[in-house]
């Protein structure tokens, strides 16, 4: 994707619209009276956490993150007292 020249009035007066275009990838670079002087680009995805790389991916659409369900698992029971031995024991601490 082409860069796309901007003036700073232009900007500042458009910064949600442009920011939206470099997340679609394109860069834009500023000018102060014609004359370049700085440039916006997007992050590229390694250099963001993993939450913020998932969020675009479904923002894109490419995935859909549902959210798991608990587990259920059936408690495997125990005699009286042995779950706690077992664990002072593991800490080594004996009775």
């Amino acid at each position: 994707m082409p860069a796309k020249t901007v003036g700073i009035r232009e900007a500042k007066a458009n910064l949600s619209k442009y920011l939206q275009t470099v997340r679609q990838g394109a860069e834009i670079i500023l000018t102060d009276r014609g004359r370049p002087v700085g440039k916006i680009v997007p992050i590229q995805p390694e250099e963001l956490p993993l939450a913020a790389r998932l969020r675009q991916l479904e923002e894109k659409g490419l995935i859909e993150l549902r959210v798991p369900r608990k587990a259920r698992f059936a408690p495997i029971p125990l005699p009286d007292g042995l779950a706690q031995r077992l664990l002072q024991e593991d800490r080594g601490h004996d009775r």
